[in-house]
């Protein structure tokens, strides 16, 4: 019997969760996880490193991995704006790399941070800023007066011819999920318990049937936060980094339909009440084992395995750098997922005689 080779999963690494560490030190770590197998490297984008200079400096330091923002918020940047960005990223390589993806983020980071108006209908907003996004990559020339956005004459001018970017779409609920599957070229998940995943493909497919696009046109990512640390001592970072996510009303409904409705409940009262660390006490145990999920290299690895089995086709570790030492937690977290981008053999059903 001979052994065939088995596709292996497509996974992908985020500098959004060690920003802190510098710019030189992430685009190391874009090299040694295009050197392990992975597939791309992303990036964040509220009040730390910029997003297009960060992916232009990891795209000239490599040569295979696709590079991608996971997200960046759409009002802060026009459709044109956000087309040109990423059509410069793609013009450094000969082959499609660039994913672009945008997101209704949240009323702190482009209100507080960024003094721009959040929006009442983000719906709405994205769904213009998508259709508008697709108009600018496709190198006609736009003409659009719309609710949120308008343009003239406007033409990309970059020369696309292949390496057109995708247009990914950072979602968390349904009508948002929907969106993604109608519009986009993929969704990215984030902050959800691999038990989460299927729900949210449902919704992204029942969005392409709605438009009536090809199932699986709207590739699944998602954000899997985890590190090869200590999980006990990992907790009070887990309790105030979910924390920070609870208390924005579409996260908490992204928790609640997770299952941690009680969660939020108690963490949203005690921070209405100012009561921070009440609201931190609030995110239980279960809850951070769930989505910030901390262990052995075994225990990461499986996780990671988890939410592929339940449907993601692109998982992008997140790594959690709460150990003592958050490089080596860092490095530890992507060797220990690094098996999971290799083929694994499997018998054939082919009889040698």
């Amino acid at each position: 019997m001979t052994e065939v080779a088995q596709q292996s999963p497509s996974i992908g690494v985020t500098f959004a969760s060690f920003q802190a560490l510098g710019l030189g030190y992430g685009i190391d770590i874009a090299r040694s996880a295009e050197s392990l197998g992975f597939g791309s490297y992303w990036t964040a984008e509220t009040i730390g490193h910029e997003a297009f200079a960060t992916l232009g400096a990891v795209a000239a330091s490599t040569e295979t991995i696709e590079v991608g923002t996971g997200v960046i918020a759409l009002q802060l940047r026009t459709p044109m704006v956000a087309a040109m960005g990423a059509a410069t990223i793609a013009d450094l390589s000969p082959t499609p790399r660039m994913l672009l993806g945008i997101g209704i983020s949240s009323p702190v980071v482009v209100g507080r941070w960024h003094g721009m108006t959040y929006g009442d209908a983000p719906v709405a907003m994205t769904r213009e800023y998508l259709e508008l996004l697709h108009s600018c990559l496709s190198g006609d020339v736009v003409n659009h007066e719309g609710r949120f956005f308008q343009t003239k004459g406007f033409r990309l001018g970059v020369r696309l011819a292949e390496n057109r970017p995708k247009v990914i779409l950072g979602a968390l609920n349904s009508r948002m999920l929907k969106l993604a599957g109608e519009l986009a070229d993929g969704v990215l998940l984030n902050y959800l318990p691999a038990s989460a995943v299927p729900w949210c493909v449902e919704q992204v497919r029942a969005g392409e049937a709605a438009v009536g696009r090809t199932p699986g046109s709207c590739r699944i990512y998602a954000y899997v936060h985890v590190g090869v640390c200590d999980a006990d001592a990992a907790r009070s970072a887990a309790r105030k980094d979910l924390f920070s996510y609870a208390v924005v009303p579409s996260y908490g409904r992204a928790f609640t339909r997770a299952g941690f409705g009680d969660e939020v409940k108690r963490i949203q009262a005690a921070h209405a009440n100012r009561d921070r660390q009440g609201a931190i006490d609030g995110v239980s145990d279960a809850m951070i084992d769930a989505i910030d999920i901390c262990g052995s290299a075994q225990h990461v690895r499986d996780s990671v395995a988890a939410y592929i089995d339940a449907g993601v086709e692109h998982a992008v570790v997140m790594p959690l750098p709460w150990g003592e030492d958050r490089r080596r937690t860092i490095e530890e977290t992507l060797a220990a997922v690094a098996p999971l981008t290799r083929p694994t053999a499997a018998p054939s059903q082919e009889t040698i005689t």
